[in-house]
């Protein structure tokens, strides 16, 4: 355990003079926490900020593919100055878009970090709590991660949290013996996870200044997939008030839960690749080698585990069993999680369109019409787009539409980022990528200078800037209210609408709504999809 006055003690025994620093000021005095003491820092802005504060045991040894347990107390101080290790996975070249420098990796991961306004809040008027639950294909991610930070909306009056979760083969794999030792399911531990991080914030947020009373739960891509099964799952109720889902929903037969046969199944097939005699003996192997060995078996990784994942989350909505609250939800222009392949020309785009939709295809050809190479190429861009993510969103809009008695409100984000001249990326084409799978992400959040943090890739403009902060504004009211404001209507089924994300701004309809019923049983896609760009 890391002692608060450590750091001051070396301080005043040291001797010479002190190489340059950025000075922070701990931030005093530490908070009290069901598991003890908690010390902070004051950055350089005013926000105060708690880094890798533990919220569960670690998932280690005995624990491993075990639900998250409670943290053992400690005595004195826990210095919480600094982020903890991102959950084992697979690492990150520092020539890909969204590269934030290296960090450690570890089985210890689940710790949460916490950004607060520089000042308590006034007696009786906690400030609303924003929940982040990073996105990553549930393969990757970190809460940590420099466009996830949470000071920018810290100093605006929000109490910002960022939770770790368990991915890849460590925090999503079901397996039969898994099943028994759990008395009848397995798999899902990441979403466990993201629940018990979620507990923590409720029984400890107010001494952050936080109202445990209005906790808003927001993810992209993965992350937006587990709010909404969070959304659908009777575990989560009562541990958040409000939802917003970017770009990622359960819903729909691409991401919809394996069956836990079909789940044991896969679990079967890692031990297989592994070589391992038993789940004991895969609990003796280091992690590392676990991660690279069972890279290659291809799993769902959230399964129907009749605990946290009881049923298909639109069969939850349907029966207006979800947590009935205030739901903003959206996705970007130019995301797919699925490719029609190479489009040069109308008949390239014609016969993709074939061969995807050949029950539907001249409906779809009408509905995404296309004359010119020009057209066709952005007309496959729609489809790729609504077959996934505008189909999982419009889904996610109806679902608590028709049952649910709190209000929906949709965005569809279209800048495109103004990249610096001849800035190249192994993962990512500035030239054609127009607004990615997660390019919303740094103007919700108010870190566009994270994408500039190690090499200059963007030249934002006054305009991203004032984006940025209408975005912000936008989450903030939502977060306090329920209602994003700034004349952003409901979404209703008379006339689905959504607030166009853009330097115009407005509300505009929801793009090509009448068509999306068209896309919804696309033929079987060769061997794995994934987004374009990495969360």
């Amino acid at each position: 355990m890391r002692a608060w006055w450590v750091a001051l003690a070396c301080a005043a025994l040291a001797t010479g003079p002190a190489p340059a620093q950025i000075v922070e000021r701990p931030a005093a005095p530490p908070v009290q926490t069901q598991a003890g003491l908690v010390a902070g820092k004051q950055l350089a802005s005013g926000v105060r900020a708690w880094l890798g504060v533990p919220f569960a045991a670690p998932p280690l040894r005995d624990l491993r593919w075990r639900d998250p347990q409670p943290r053992a107390a400690w005595q004195g101080v826990w210095n919480a100055d600094r982020p903890a290790p991102e959950c084992i996975q697979s690492l990150r070249g520092r020539t890909i878009n969204h590269y934030f420098g290296e960090e450690a990796t570890s089985e210890d991961c689940l710790y949460l970090n916490i950004w607060a306004p520089p000042a308590p809040p006034p007696a009786g008027k906690a400030y609303p709590v924003i929940v982040w639950i990073y996105g990553g294909g549930f393969n990757v991610g970190s809460a940590s991660m420099a466009n996830y930070a949470g000071e920018a909306l810290a100093a605006k009056g929000a109490v910002y949290v960022s939770i770790a979760y368990r991915v890849g083969v460590l925090g999503f794999l079901a397996h039969p013996a898994l099943s028994a030792e759990g008395g009848g399911g397995s798999g899902n531990y990441g979403l466990k996870d993201q629940i018990a991080g979620l507990q923590w914030v409720k029984r400890n947020i107010a001494g952050f200044g936080g109202d445990p009373g209005n906790v808003t739960i927001a993810g992209q891509s993965a992350g937006s997939m587990s709010v909404s099964l969070l959304q659908a799952s009777p575990a989560a109720r009562g541990l958040f008030q409000r939802v917003v889902g970017m770009s990622g929903g359960a819903f729909g037969g691409q991401m919809a839960p394996a069956p836990l046969n079909q789940a044991e199944a896969e679990g079967r097939a890692v031990q297989q690749a592994v070589d391992a005699p038993s789940i004991e003996a895969m609990r003796d192997m280091a992690a590392d080698r676990l991660v690279a060995l069972s890279a290659t078996v291809r799993r769902r990784p959230i399964v129907l585990d009749g605990r946290v994942v009881t049923q298909d989350p639109q069969a939850i909505f349907a029966a207006s069993a979800q947590s009935d609250v205030p739901t903003m939800i959206g996705f970007t222009r130019d995301e797919s999680f699925r490719s029609l392949g190479p489009v040069h020309s109308v008949p390239d785009y014609e016969k993709a369109v074939r061969a995807t939709f050949p029950a539907t295809a001249e409906r779809v050809l009408a509905a995404y019409p296309a004359t010119s190479a020009e057209t066709a190429r952005r007309a496959a861009r729609d489809v790729e787009r609504d077959m996934t993510l505008g189909l999982q969103m419009a889904q996610w809009a109806k679902g608590q539409g028709a049952t649910g008695k709190a209000p929906v409100y949709a965005y569809f984000f279209t800048r495109t980022h103004p990249y610096r001249p001849g800035v190249r990326f192994a993962d990512h084409d500035p030239a054609t990528v127009g607004a990615y799978h997660t390019a919303d992400v740094p103007y919700w959040l108010g870190t566009l200078d994270s994408l500039n943090l190690f090499r200059p890739t963007r030249d934002w403009t006054a305009e991203d800037r004032a984006l940025s902060s209408r975005m912000t504004a936008h989450l903030l009211a939502f977060a306090r209210s329920g209602d994003p404001g700034g004349g952003w209507t409901a979404w209703s089924p008379v006339r689905p609408r959504v607030r166009r994300l853009d330097v115009t701004g407005g509300m505009a309809d929801w793009p090509h709504w009448r068509a999306l019923p068209l896309l919804e049983n696309p033929a079987p896609a060769a061997p794995v999809e994934r987004p374009r760009v990495r969360d």
